[in-house]
């Protein structure tokens, strides 16, 4: 979850609050499903809908942690700034089974890498609400038989986060909000047209790199002593953004959702010591 108006953001006051601790397992493990829908890709108007297996593992080392905020390795961390580093990971796309990209190359599996400067800008004092701005830098490699490099992605944004979200204890509720920038190699990977691919109806064409548009996230989640429980809602829109005028993109705006229900069955006999929910990281 991305972005938020800057001027608004730097001038909350940064005041320190209060740490709680707690003690946790280092590790938790589980399994169940989740349904997402979702377009084939950012541009597409052509949507799938999947049921997937959903792994619930949760990890809290002193470097790498898997947790609510994602899965990272933390090289540097204060009580207002963190830089870790922060992964991702799209499906794969075939290219047969959407109108415009007949007869192209589909579009492969890939995993995304890179670091993110992380910056707490306001805690409440109960600790449970948190605004955040982050910076994730992510370079994606295709997942195949012999891994490509297909470019780079910048996804500034601010994220506000609730623990025992409406007065109800245990719910996890956040926004996000923020610009997407990537560069020229990313958007001729899903964007461009080469000339031998172009078509009458599919003219060539050649992406720079820059403004991507902008996302909006919304997500709930609540851990239950035995299982886990959770969703997300999704907008992006495309207007302005620097591929927008690729034959490729039939769709300026979209909506993504998913949710997932995962049951708890194993966590680790050795406890460490965590901040207590509105500030674990």
């Amino acid at each position: 979850m991305r972005k938020t108006a800057l001027p608004l953001l730097i001038a909350m006051t940064l005041a320190p609050a209060a740490v709680r601790a707690k003690e946790e397992p280092l590790w938790e493990a589980g399994f169940g499903v989740a349904a997402i829908h979702f377009p084939y890709y950012r541009g597409s108007s052509q949507e799938r809908t999947y049921a997937l297996p959903a792994p619930y593992f949760v990890y809290r080392g002193d470097f790498f942690k898997a947790d609510r905020y994602g899965m990272r390795g933390i090289f540097f961390k204060t009580d207002r700034l963190d830089l870790n580093l922060s992964f991702g990971a799209s499906l794969p796309v075939e290219s047969e089974d959407i109108a415009v990209r007949q007869g192209m190359p589909s579009l492969e599996p890939s995993v995304e890498i890179g670091p993110s400067l992380d910056v707490t800008l306001w805690r409440s004092a109960d600790q449970d609400t948190r605004l955040d701005v982050r910076t994730p830098l992510r370079a994606a490699v295709s997942v195949e038989s012999h891994p490509r490099y297909i470019g780079a992605q910048f996804y500034p944004h601010a994220n506000l986060d609730f623990s025992n979200a409406f007065g109800i204890p245990g719910w996890n509720f956040a926004v996000q909000a923020g610009p997407v920038f990537t560069n020229s190699r990313y958007n001729r990977y899903y964007y461009g047209v080469p000339a031998e691919f172009a078509t009458a109806a599919r003219p060539a064409y050649d992406p720079g790199g820059g403004y991507a548009g902008v996302q909006f996230l919304t997500a709930l989640s609540k851990r239950f002593p035995k299982f886990w429980v959770g969703g997300f809602l999704r907008y992006d829109t495309l207007s302005g953004a620097q591929f927008e005028a690729s034959p490729l993109v039939t769709s300026k705006r979209y909506f993504a959702a998913g949710f997932g229900l995962s049951w708890i069955f194993a966590e680790s006999s050795t406890r460490v010591t965590t901040p207590d929910v509105g500030k674990a990281r």
